[in-house]
């Protein structure tokens, strides 16, 4: 390292994922720098997965869709930034208004990812290999390596740092939260209801998996005695919706609805006591990484290189599709070839492995032990 640094604030204003991909360099700036006063820079909208984390001593929300969405708020946002005296700045996302914040922050270093022009500010642009690439009309080229190892690149690079501590994804959530999600599942399921969590929704239509996919799923593991829990948020109610009309068992006290009911601490606190997480590629995929939950997940347009789950108990399985990832949030094939990313990946194979965690697993995430350093999920390739 070539500076002790004193005040560091951490930047990362974007969607949940990317906050939670974020979190293994607040551990590994804690390590380095256990005297330092460590902020986060985060959006007001997910507070709960950062505000509680133990590597910070402070974290400072932006409110971007309220109060500090016009430019004179916005102004005075930066004015609050400059009078906190950071003397390192780390900004994790390459969007204009994290650049601009990083850029006019006053602190001695500025370092990170950057927009044209605010760039003229850092010390260090880094490039970010593990955002994919559009050449041309038609191609669209992965990511080269996941995102936390390209946040690493940024600690080592620009900052200086040599010790790298990797404990992959982490949340923490206050006990009131946990006894909370607790009652929520008492109340909901027996006591000894093993349950699945589903996350059908996602940002794109193009990561989300076919509706009666996932109908199937929860029908089959309904018959074999598994209790089912649907998250999600308000945007995802009509999705499930479409979902649970499609059940032959939508009728069985085993099926509960959360979805567009919960805090985001909530659905990590239910999360705990759950024994398996079948999701899209979203940021709820993230949420389950860092509660150590068994992850299958099924990826369609998503590049897996950047953006898989950062945990070796998880199983992505992988489109065939030649024109997989696309990286479009609309199919553009027609007919019966509209989402085949998405249609050729079958109930019987995501059946399979749901069934090997289950196996190899099979209690709740919070009874599972964690294990430091193993975070290359598994790639099922079709």
């Amino acid at each position: 390292m070539d500076y002790n640094y004193q005040k560091i604030l951490v930047i990362n204003l974007m969607h949940l994922g990317d906050l939670m991909l974020a979190t293994p360099v607040l551990r590994t700036l804690r390590t380095n720098y256990p005297k330092a006063h460590i902020a986060l820079l985060a959006d007001k909208k997910l507070a709960d997965l950062v505000q509680y984390n133990k590597h910070i001593d402070e974290c400072i929300l932006i409110d971007k869709k309220g109060s500090d969405d016009h430019l004179l708020s916005f102004i005075k946002f930066i004015f609050k930034i400059r009078a906190k005296n950071f003397d390192l700045v780390i900004n994790l996302h390459r969007n204009e208004r994290a650049s601009a914040i990083a850029a006019f922050s006053g602190a001695n270093k500025i370092v990170g990812y950057a927009k044209p022009g605010f760039s003229l500010f850092f010390d260090k642009v880094m490039p970010n290999p593990s955002i994919a690439k559009n050449v041309g009309t038609e191609n669209y080229i992965p990511g080269s390596q996941h995102q936390v190892k390209s946040h690493f690149d940024v600690l080592r690079e620009a900052v200086g740092i040599t010790k790298i501590d990797d404990g992959g994804l982490e949340m923490w959530i206050p006990k009131s939260v946990e006894d909370e999600a607790k009652q929520i599942f008492k109340d909901n399921f027996h006591d000894d209801d093993k349950v699945i969590a589903f996350n059908i929704g996602a940002s794109w239509k193009t990561k989300r998996w076919i509706d009666s996919y996932f109908s199937e799923c929860a029908d089959r593991l309904i018959e074999k005695g598994f209790g089912i829990a649907f998250l999600g948020g308000p945007m995802d109610i009509e999705f499930v919706n479409n979902c649970i009309a499609q059940m032959k068992h939508k009728d069985s006290n085993k099926v509960k609805i959360f979805t567009g009911k919960l805090t985001l601490a909530q659905v990590a606190g239910l999360l705990d006591n759950c024994v398996l997480f079948l999701t899209t590629d979203s940021g709820p995929m993230h949420i389950g990484v860092a509660r150590n939950i068994p992850i299958v997940t099924m990826f369609g347009a998503s590049p897996v290189p950047g953006f898989y789950p950062y945990d070796a108990k998880d199983i992505l399985i992988k489109s065939p599709e030649k024109c997989h990832p696309c990286g479009r949030h609309e199919c553009p094939r027609q007919g019966d070839e509209n989402m085949a990313c998405m249609k050729n990946i079958p109930v019987e194979v995501v059946m399979k492995y749901v069934e090997e965690l289950l196996n190899k697993y099979g209690q709740p995430a919070k009874d599972i032990p964690r294990t430091y350093g193993q975070y290359q999920c598994r790639v099922i390739e079709l």
